[in-house]
């Protein structure tokens, strides 16, 4: 929501915050900063920081918390950079595995404790530190050799990535769509085999799941301005009906609209 805030803390583990989405206002210790889309900012053990929108976009953010005792990590005190798209699609698998990992709701920023859903796919909390290391570690690698092209720490050049980043493209500019895999496959000149292939690769799911978790993004960050109804929301996503819409909605959420919207009053009365 446009006006969120949140009051601030500070604890005995790292913390990075990332922004998918808007912009917003960080307090790191006595330092104020503005954060902007595709920035990520650390704060270190102990350390005091808050954050908070500002008043006009509703942000999407993603916070995660971890611990580490490695010498390595003084290299992110006070370290604010702009994330590349290969770092970006770690993050992205990163939360798909925590997804599949985890009970408790991923989008509550007072959230203190995660439990862990009763069956998971083995090696599931491995996944999640592995993306973590990888994470960092291309972040550092990027840092130390900004006078070479940091392509040379990214994957080979992978026609598949290519197309997936134009199929992900066609995915918001398609938003308020109702898209099938036909259609996908007709726009996008890709086989039905190709195209499963290519998401479970690169997004870790169907490419249907994954178009259905966009609009569902999307109707959260309208909801979060609070200036639509359900209804007009549903129909500005192309969904056949508010009832529909609330189906699918807590279909990926857990929560119906009605839900979501109580606990982003919640939050923002907090």
């Amino acid at each position: 929501m446009s006006n969120f805030h949140f009051t601030g803390e500070s604890h005995d583990f790292w913390e990075f915050l990332y922004v998918d989405k808007g912009e917003v206002l960080v307090t790191s210790q006595d330092q104020k900063l503005t954060l902007h889309q595709g920035q990520v900012i650390f704060h270190k053990p102990n350390e005091f920081h808050n954050v908070e929108a500002n008043g006009i976009v509703a942000p999407n953010l993603i916070v995660i918390s971890f611990s580490c005792k490695s010498p390595s990590m003084e290299f992110f005190h006070d370290r604010i950079a702009s994330i590349t798209q290969s770092q970006k699609r770690i993050l992205a698998n990163l939360l798909a595995e925590a997804r599949n990992s985890f009970a408790s709701p991923l989008d509550n920023p007072y959230q203190n404790q995660l439990l862990l859903k009763d069956e998971i796919l083995p090696g599931s909390l491995q996944m999640i530190a592995s993306y973590l290391e990888q994470f960092l570690i291309l972040l550092m690698r990027s840092a130390e050799n900004q006078t070479t092209s940091t392509k040379e720490f990214e994957p080979l050049f992978d026609k598949s990535e290519a197309l997936y980043e134009t199929i992900l493209a066609y995915f918001h500019q398609n938003i308020a769509s109702h898209l099938t895999t036909d259609q996908i496959c007709k726009d996008n000149l890709i086989s039905e085999a190709q195209l499963k292939k290519m998401f479970h690769k690169h997004g870790q799911c169907g490419a249907m799941e994954f178009f259905n978790r966009l609009k569902i993004e999307k109707a959260k960050e309208l909801i979060r301005t609070r200036q639509f109804t359900f209804s007009q929301i549903a129909d500005q996503l192309g969904y056949s009906s508010i009832h529909y819409f609330s189906r699918q909605f807590k279909k990926i959420t857990g929560m119906s609209p009605t839900e979501y919207t109580e606990s982003v009053l919640q939050l923002a009365s907090l």
